[in-house]
């Protein structure tokens, strides 16, 4: 049976304290960057994950290794203080988060251009249109 682990960091980015959910199942990685505004409580973030968890939008899957077994918990110290150093949030959730960016570019860039050409051929109709009642009386 595979296990699958969630986390929440929460962050403090510019004016706004954002809040990046990673879920790690069958060795895969998702990503969700969740903006609170001003600084939430404990109980509003605990409110916030018990009400609308199930309706984030998570990135596509990036494949991570994960390791099983216990750590020792003077090393676990010491990786979160790395982390608490570090500005911003761990590389492989900014590659999933940058991965479903690109989605979103690549998907508004396609509706664009399908946009754009619709819009090309309806002005080419309109122009054709045009020409033939010009030479309907002759």
């Amino acid at each position: 049976m595979d296990r699958g682990k969630a986390g929440l960091t929460v962050f403090f980015e510019g004016p706004f304290w954002v809040g990046v959910f990673e879920r790690v199942e069958d060795g895969k990685l998702s990503v969700c960057r969740v903006v609170f505004g001003s600084e939430p409580r404990d109980y509003e973030v605990w409110e916030f994950v018990l009400k609308n968890y199930y309706s984030l939008k998570f990135s596509p899957a990036a494949p991570v290794a994960v390791r099983d077994g216990k750590v020792n918990p003077k090393r676990r110290q010491r990786e979160a203080r790395k982390q608490t150093m570090q500005a911003g949030i761990g590389t492989k959730s900014q590659q999933a988060l940058q991965l479903q960016r690109e989605e979103r570019k690549t998907e508004r860039r396609q509706v664009g251009r399908e946009q754009k050409e619709a819009e090309k051929q309806r002005m080419f109709e309109l122009k054709q249109q045009k020409r033939k009642e010009k030479h309907r009386g002759r």
